[in-house]
């Protein structure tokens, strides 16, 4: 085989294999609230192969520990501001995302963290810093944290609006809110919409007022803490996430099981695209050898 046939069809094939993806994307995420500490951070903080906490240990029975390795990726990817539509009751802290289904759980023994009416500083570690908006809100007075969170049950008036920037203070965002009086167990609940993409975070944060949790619910509840950096560092290498193409390029993440629809196959797409380029190809090479021949 003469060796500029062996380039031409070389360069068919490779081109024409470029069009089949093999593997699938990537999540993009990037961060999580460390103070007060996020359900996914807490279990993380616990060590994913060595949780202490029950909830945490059920956590990881139930959906394994990829989701604490993975604790900055609870997004979705095209939100573009319309989090009640793409998040629906009962799903909050999950995104409506299948892989953290777990943070949806309506117990009483999630970690959580000692607050009381008044100022507060709020601590979310970023693993990339994107512009947007990071709103927070808290549960209404009254609220069940043995129900699943509801988006009616949110205070509409946010404790804490904070404008993110593209660069972070040695990791974290830093600002200040005010956190209305309650008693007992509370959610405090963050959306955090990029203004640069539709991606947007989401995540859940039990808090209890009044020092104790809800006198521990009976003792069964701990006291939350942060990942420290060395527990960061150490799990990196099994993290997933993806801090790849921060301009919105970034792919949608599965749905809860009962809302994912079904998207057809991108495979035959790509092999009738590929068939296409090697017939063109191959149309190609021997109209110029018939030439070289004439």
């Amino acid at each position: 085989m003469p060796s500029s046939y062996r380039r031409t069809a070389t360069a068919v094939t490779l081109s024409a294999a470029a069009l089949i993806p093999l593997t699938p994307s990537s999540a993009s995420a990037h961060g999580a609230v460390f103070n007060p500490v996020s359900r996914v951070a807490a279990c993380y903080a616990e060590g994913p192969e060595t949780p202490k906490s029950q909830v945490c240990k059920d956590l990881v029975a139930d959906s394994g520990t990829q989701p604490l390795y993975d604790w900055n990726e609870v997004n979705i990817a095209n939100a573009n501001g319309q989090h009640q539509v793409v998040i629906p009751d009962g799903k909050l802290c999950s995104a409506n995302r299948e892989k953290y289904r777990a943070l949806d759980w309506a117990r009483t023994d999630w970690p959580s963290t000692a607050v009381a009416a008044g100022s507060f500083d709020f601590k979310v570690r970023v693993t990339a810093a994107h512009q947007g908006t990071m709103t927070v809100y808290i549960t209404k007075p009254g609220f069940d944290p043995t129900q699943p969170l509801k988006w009616s049950d949110l205070d509409a008036t946010p404790v804490a609006t904070y404008a993110t920037p593209r660069a972070s203070t040695d990791g974290y965002y830093h600002f200040t809110g005010s956190l209305p009086a309650r008693t007992g167990r509370h959610v405090v609940y963050k959306v955090w919409q990029r203004s640069d993409s539709p991606e947007a975070f989401y995540s859940c944060s039990d808090v209890t007022f009044g020092g104790t949790a809800k006198a521990a619910s009976a003792s069964t509840a701990s006291t939350a803490a942060a990942p420290s950096e060395a527990r960061i560092a150490a799990g990196a290498d099994r993290s997933t996430v993806s801090h790849a193409g921060h301009g919105g390029d970034e792919h949608a993440p599965a749905l809860s099981s009962e809302a994912a629809p079904t998207a057809p196959s991108p495979l035959p797409l790509a092999l009738g695209a590929a068939g296409a380029l090697a017939a063109f190809g191959a149309g190609s090479l021997l109209l110029t050898r018939r030439r070289n021949a004439s």
